[in-house]
């Protein structure tokens, strides 16, 4: 099966627009998934996609918007008119939608949802609009299929088939109050096997795993991954069914976050693209490119503060050290802040901080130890007096323990003052590393050389 695109279909297409093929380009197009398409748009330029979006049928192309980067979506919908935007978010589902109008500015956004036809797309859309977008309400679309506890199953199957029409998969069927509080979720083998006048009520299964609108996005992913949903109940404060959060858009939501993650761990502090402006990288990357210089003029304030190693000609190659030792500090502190950050994420990390300090501290003794006698062989290989390779050895063994320490206590604290712990993982550990493994290595040295 072909996943990828050719460049020979690409191609066919740029050829079709520009001799305005448009008959050609739709019969071509009608029969290839949305993701292809999107595919194939953002390989054209800003105006051929434009025309191709305008083209095509909006049951296809408002499928294939979502497909594509945010800031080429953006760009072609400034170049559609209000109405035709309006005409995609009517094929959309309302969450898509959602997201659709919020990347609008404010005005336009207005005269956007004005030209939605159907009032209560247009009520829903703004609704999903004032929830924040990390939440179950941000998260989760208006359609689902929703029946009465009061309801037979006849006139249950009647109100069924008529919801269904606006929802593209429906993974479960839930039970309402005349209030619509939520009260449990229906087995479609049940409403199948029970008879047309039995009640609802007689049927349905009472227990339901639900979220509030304001549950936090990570916490929504870990209830569907623990109990393996594909879709889950949004309700509000009075338990009333407000939507629906599925499973795809879960992923995307961890998608997300993932990138957000990473990026912080490589000390970028903005949600940045490879395509977007200079000074738009420059404003995500400049901030933890002055913490790191502000952390290495610290270590040369230190070594300064050092400066009997250079003078003194029986230990002057302690200082070639110093690179090795603020690397040790930085790749055990980044080990065990992304072994805590993975844990925070899973909900894995459990017991009291002591208790994990403890631990920590185990690990690095059996680590350190085994780096130090390695570090002694290696001196007894360079002919080095014994008390220089042990200086070097316990001063290796330190400052592992220390890295450990910290990459796993600040992790946890940023996490319990509600900060982002990812952001442990990135150049705010190393350099802070950096800076206590350099301080380390030379007030031990002067402890056990005395210079």
């Amino acid at each position: 099966m072909q996943f990828k695109v050719s460049n020979e279909l690409i191609e066919q297409v740029r050829h079709l627009i520009r001799e305005e093929g448009d008959t050609r380009l739709r019969e071509m197009l009608s029969e290839i998934h949305f993701a292809d398409v999107a595919e194939i748009i953002s390989e054209l330029g800003l105006s051929e996609a434009t025309y191709l979006i305008k083209l095509l049928d909006s049951e296809k192309t408002s499928e294939a918007l979502m497909e594509l980067e945010e800031d080429f979506r953006e760009r072609i919908l400034e170049n559609l008119s209000a109405k035709e935007i309006a005409e995609e978010l009517e094929e959309m589902a309302t969450d898509d939608a959602a997201d659709i109008v919020a990347e609008l500015p404010d005005d336009r956004a207005e005269k956007v949802i004005a030209e939605i036809e159907d009032e209560k797309r247009a009520e829903d859309i703004k609704e999903l609009l004032t929830y924040d977008e990390d939440t179950a309400g941000g998260l989760m679309a208006k359609e689902l299929v929703m029946v009465k506890e009061t309801w037979t199953v006849a006139g249950c199957v009647r109100e069924m088939r008529r919801q269904a029409e606006n929802v593209t998969r429906v993974h479960s069927i839930y039970v309402v109050d005349k209030d619509e509080k939520l009260k449990g979720r229906l087995s479609l083998k049940d409403l199948l096997t029970a008879s047309a006048k039995t009640h609802i009520s007689e049927v349905y299964i009472p227990k339901v795993d639900s979220v509030d609108v304001d549950t936090e996005g990570e916490e929504v992913a870990r209830i569907m991954q623990k109990y393996d949903l594909e879709a889950i109940p949004v309700v509000d404060k009075e338990n009333v069914l407000v939507g629906r959060v599925t499973i795809d858009d879960i992923v995307d939501f961890i998608k997300d976050e993932a990138e957000k993650d990473y990026q912080l761990a490589a000390g970028i502090s903005q949600d940045v693209e490879a395509d977007d402006n200079v000074w738009e990288l420059t404003r995500a990357r400049l901030p933890w490119l002055i913490l790191g210089l502000f952390g290495g003029l610290g270590s040369v304030f230190i070594m300064q503060g050092f400066e009997g190693v250079m003078t003194n000609p029986r230990i002057r190659d302690l200082f070639f050290y110093t690179p090795l030792i603020a690397a040790m500090a930085g790749n055990v502190g980044v080990q065990s802040s992304a072994i805590i950050v993975q844990g925070l994420a899973n909900n894995v990390v459990k017991g009291s901080l002591l208790n994990r300090l403890l631990k920590e501290v185990s690990l690095s003794l059996i680590n350190g130890s085994a780096l130090a006698l390695l570090i002694i062989v290696f001196g007894f290989i360079m002919s080095y007096e014994l008390s220089f390779s042990l200086t070097i050895a316990i001063a290796l063994m330190s400052v592992i323990i220390v890295a450990a320490l910290i990459g796993t206590f600040v992790p946890i604290i940023l996490d319990k003052r509600g900060i982002d712990p990812a952001i442990a993982t990135g150049p705010f550990i190393t350099t802070s590393n950096d800076i206590f493994g350099i301080f380390l290595f030379f007030y031990i040295a002067k402890l056990i050389l005395g210079f």
